[in-house]
This record gives C-alpha cells, sequence and structure tokens, in this order.
C-alpha cells in the first residue's frame, strides 16, 4: 500500500452499464461521456497512493431492495442490474473502470454511497479525511453522498467533468448547490495536480481554533437557576 499522503479517497458512483450504456433502460444521457475522464481520475489516484473505492448498485432479482420511486421503472426496463445480468443492461462496469487489486468494492442499497454500507468505517480506518466524488447521477447519487460526507465531517472535492446528469441544466445547477454547501470542484486534469495542500483541512481548522479559545460549550452560568437547557 502506498502511503496516502493526501488523506483522501476517490469515490467511483454507478459506472455500470445499466446506467451508462446508451442501450439500457435507466441510462444517463451524459454518462457514457464522462467515462474517458473518470479513466483518467482512477488512474491519477492510482498513481498518487489514493485508495479508490467504486461503489455500485445491485439489485435482488425478485425487486424486494429497489427503491420505491424506481421499482416500477425497473420492472419495464427488464430487471437492470441484477447479481446474474450480462450486457447492456448490467451492473458491469465500463472498460478502465473495474477494479484492481488494492481497490475497494462497495455494494449500496441506495442513493448515498453511506447509507447503511462500511465506506465511512472504512475511510476512518484508513484515516481518509477528504473524499473525492465522481460518477453518476450528480443530483441523485453523487450529492446525496456529498451531503452526508459532510454531515459525516470529511471534505469533499467533486470532479465535475467525470460526473454527469440527464441535462446541462440539472447538472450546472447542482455542481453550483454543492459549490454553495462548500464542496471544492475540480476537474480531472486539475486533479492530476493534486496534493495534500489542495483541500484544507476545515475541521482541523476548526479545532484549533477550539483550543485557542478554549470557550466552554453550553454557557452555563453559576449561581444562577437558569441553565443553557433551560433557555430554550
Amino acid at each position: 500500500m502506498k502511503e496516502n499522503k493526501t488523506k483522501s479517497a476517490l469515490i467511483v458512483i454507478d459506472m455500470e452499464n445499466g446506467f451508462v450504456n446508451p442501450k439500457s433502460a435507466h441510462c444517463i444521457k451524459y454518462a457514457a461521456a464522462t467515462v474517458p475522464a473518470c479513466v483518467h481520475a482512477v488512474e491519477t489516484a492510482r498513481e498518487k497512493g489514493i485508495p479508490v473505492f467504486f461503489v455500485k448498485r445491485i439489485y435482488r432479482t425478485d425487486g424486494s431492495d429497489v427503491e420505491l420511486t424506481r421499482y416500477e421503472g425497473w420492472k419495464r426496463g427488464g430487471r437492470a442490474m441484477t447479481p446474474e445480468s450480462r450486457g447492456e443492461n448490467s451492473a458491469q462496469a465500463p472498460e478502465g473502470l473495474r477494479p484492481q487489486p488494492g481497490d475497494y468494492t462497495i455494494i449500496k442499497p441506495r442513493w448515498s454511497a453511506f447509507f447503511h454500507t462500511e465506506l465511512d468505517l472504512i475511510l476512518r480506518r484508513l484515516q481518509v479525511e477528504t473524499v473525492i466524488l465522481i460518477g453518476t447521477t450528480t443530483p441523485n447519487c453523487v450529492r446525496t453522498t456529498c451531503y452526508d460526507a459532510n454531515s459525516l465531517e470529511y471534505n469533499v472535492v467533486i470532479l465535475e467533468d467525470c460526473c454527469s446528469s440527464q441535462t446541462e441544466e440539472i447538472q450546472r445547477v447542482n455542481i453550483e448547490d454543492m459549490r454553495r454547501m462548500g464542496a471544492v470542484i475540480l476537474n480531472s486534469r486539475e486533479f492530476e495536480d493534486y496534493g495534500p495542500d489542495t483541500v484544507p483541512d476545515v475541521s482541523r481548522q476548526i479545532y484549533r481554533e477550539m483550543q485557542e479559545a478554549s470557550e466552554t460549550p453550553e454557557p452555563f452560568r453559576e449561581g444562577e437557576e437558569c441553565g443553557w437547557t433551560d433557555l430554550w
């Protein structure tokens, strides 16, 4: 295992035929066009010693784990991305986006890569502080993973040209919303220069400020009946 000086991880979300192949019933219109950039990002991460996580969705054949809002479409579309599926409607990944020795694979049951998976546990064991997100779709699985990562105190980077949506407008507004939330927006070429100082560790900065300020977490006032919890 290479030393991960950036304390980052690359999370590749749902880059599988069922979402990428134009012949699939669940194809995301612009997903196929992002494959070369995604492949480049994965290769760059491996060169830098950044662990790569391939996060994907696989559905049980009986549909018992399909999202409520996707179930009817999933049935009409041929029950895609089941474990035994092959070809254009399958959970198989495009060439160049398949795990290699040293990579991690996560199977997620819902939109976010963190929801009911072991992703957070493994990232913390690897001492990862920043997640770099690529994949599809930007408004659904990428965005929910972004917000969950933020809630879990990770710094978040989005590689914009490695993400895809059904329309250019959906892509634009979702990237802008994640930027406003605090995500750092880069592209796959800028990622080539990514290093330990590219993304400031906001959590550590806040902790240092807390140490220097020595503020108490709740303003209890000695000798008064009204404590902080009573001010509600």
